[in-house]
């Protein structure tokens, strides 16, 4: 009985990947993609939370949507 024999291929070779290649992956944007948002967290006083919400009920918005708003009124996309 004869042993079969089976050639294997060569070596993967151990290149580094340059480091354009790198940076290019950790800086590229797809401009199809929204911004990556960030939570941010604010105590306001009960009665004035009230008046927000009521006031988002009636014209059929989010709080976190007019506050978005706000601030970019005020900062702007700086």
């Amino acid at each position: 009985m004869s042993a079969k024999k089976i050639q294997i291929g060569m070596k993967p070779t151990n290149k580094a990947i340059s480091p354009s290649a790198d940076a290019w992956v950790e800086t590229r944007k797809n401009p199809d993609e929204p911004e990556a948002m960030k939570r941010l967290t604010i105590d306001v006083p009960a009665s004035l939370h009230r008046m927000i919400k009521s006031s988002c009920a009636m014209r059929g918005t989010k709080i976190a949507d007019e506050v978005r708003e706000l601030l970019l009124q005020k900062y702007g996309n700086q």
